[in-house]
């Protein structure tokens, strides 16, 4: 089930002139309702399900004659997969539910891409290491007998491990509660414990503070004794006091007298000293000028430019042009560059997405397409502890694919506006000097722009030569 090229528009209308909302409700109706025959659906289909039925049957419309198209579908046949099943799910969804020659050409395309799994429906037995959303949805369209209870069952799987999770949310909330709990009657007791100390401390601290009120009772008075007794002292002193200081005053006015004097001869003495300083600086600006105009002469003389760089620029400039880590001198399509590369330290590795997995098994949808790669992109990550980042093309998309990210691997879709090759370019330029980047994909302007800016490329083909060595 291979991707078209998205050839409608953003706010195109469902095919049959009714509003997205409308087609919705209507193809959900028509799909969750009762099957075909003697075999019926007892509840509605699980949302994720139903997502995984639209897609399938998108890819299908895609490949299909235009004499086969079923009418409601001619007009979003031509749109690419991912728009198709966008725009004209509901429509895609009803037209499997009604038209048992369309799901028969869904389901032979199913078989033809998963043959363990249909074989296996066929025959009542349900691998148990598949995606239950997948079993689902490829018992939907081939109906083998019993297909009612293998989608119930797969719902009855989906319900659980919701249940599950929000049991373990519950469980977290509560015991973090308890944990609020045992802290707060932890902190109410030491903070009762703080509070008897500081009582104890204060009652002590009262009985010293009386203890000292009656000392400096004590004191102040023996203080008030010694005063009187002083102020006696000091009127005799105050006597001997004035007369001294008409003395002092006496002295001081000679002593003033005498300062006079003696700063206007310091004056006279700077007034001299500077008349002569004026005319030594005079004399050494006049010589100071004819060296610079004599310089300046020279230096056009020589044709001496203005500015020179210092050794130490010199050295700077070299250790920059030489900051990118080499990943090694092995030309690009040398098999030991990727081995050579993954064992670089702190190496990033750039994965094109759906460049690797349409040179790899571009025959699987776009959804198994993308589970696929990053499943073996996450064993990488296990095994060689580097950092890789895997970019997926969400351009003219509003929302990207729900995908379950890996731990090991950081997920990118492009914005929309952007192309996943742009985004490529942008990570790679956002690593700082000196850090070793690879980029893994064919295409040859990603090569040519990662190139520039110091990062190496590796093969779609060679790198998946490496996942299955290793798988």
């Amino acid at each position: 089930m291979s991707a078209r090229p998205d050839e409608g528009g953003e706010g195109a209308e469902a095919p049959d002139g009714t509003s997205e909302e409308q087609d919705e409700s209507a193809a959900g109706a028509s799909v969750d309702g009762a099957g075909t025959g003697s075999e019926q659906l007892s509840r509605p289909l699980p949302e994720a399900v139903r997502a995984r039925i639209v897609e399938y049957g998108s890819d299908v419309l895609g490949g299909m004659r235009a004499a086969d198209l079923p009418p409601l579908l001619r007009r979003v046949a031509k749109f690419e997969p991912r728009r198709r099943a966008r725009l004209a799910g509901p429509q895609i969804a009803a037209q499997l539910e009604t038209d048992d020659a369309f799901r028969a050409m869904v389901a032979a395309r199913v078989d033809q891409v998963w043959p363990e799994l249909a074989e296996g429906l066929r025959s009542g037995v349900v691998p148990p290491a598949a995606d239950p959303v997948a079993v689902a949805a490829c018992a939907y369209l081939l109906r083998p007998k019993g297909w009612p209870r293998i989608i119930d069952g797969v719902h009855e799987e989906l319900e659980r491990s919701a249940s599950a999770r929000e049991a373990d949310a519950a469980a977290e909330a509560l015991d973090a509660v308890r944990r609020q709990l045992d802290e707060t009657k932890h902190d109410h007791q030491a903070d009762l414990e703080r509070l008897r100390a500081q009582i104890r401390d204060q009652r002590a601290e009262i009985s010293d503070l009386r203890r000292k009120v009656h000392t400096e009772r004590q004191r102040a008075r023996r203080a008030r004794e010694e005063a009187e007794h002083a102020l006696t002292r000091t009127a005799d002193r105050e006597s001997e006091s004035a007369t001294q200081v008409t003395a002092l005053e006496s002295e001081n006015r000679r002593l003033r007298a005498r300062l006079t004097a003696a700063e206007s001869q310091v004056e006279n003495a700077r007034r001299a000293v500077r008349t002569g300083r004026n005319a030594d600086e005079a004399r050494l600006r006049v010589l100071v000028d004819v060296l610079v105009d004599a310089a300046h002469g020279l230096r056009r003389e020589l044709a001496l430019p203005t500015g020179l760089d210092s050794p130490a620029d010199l050295v700077a400039e070299a250790e920059r042009e030489h900051r990118r880590v080499s990943l090694g001198g092995l030309p690009d399509d040398d098999p030991g560059l990727l081995e050579h590369m993954l064992t670089a330290p702190r190496v990033h590795l750039l994965v094109d997405g759906y460049n690797v997995t349409k040179t790899g098994y571009g025959t699987l949808p776009l959804a198994d397409q993308r589970t696929r790669l990053l499943g073996s992109l996450e064993g990488l990550a296990s095994r060689t502890k580097a950092e890789i980042t895997c970019v997926f093309d969400g351009a003219d998309v509003d929302t990207p694919p729900v995908v379950a990210a890996p731990r090991r691997v950081r997920l990118l879709f492009s914005a929309p506006g952007e192309t996943a090759d742009e985004l490529i370019v942008r990570l790679v330029g956002a690593e700082p000097p000196g850090r070793p980047v690879a980029v893994v994909t064919s295409d040859k302007e990603i090569v040519s722009a990662v190139r520039r800016s110091g990062a190496r490329a590796v093969s779609s083909a060679i790198f998946l030569r490496r996942l299955e060595s290793h798988g």
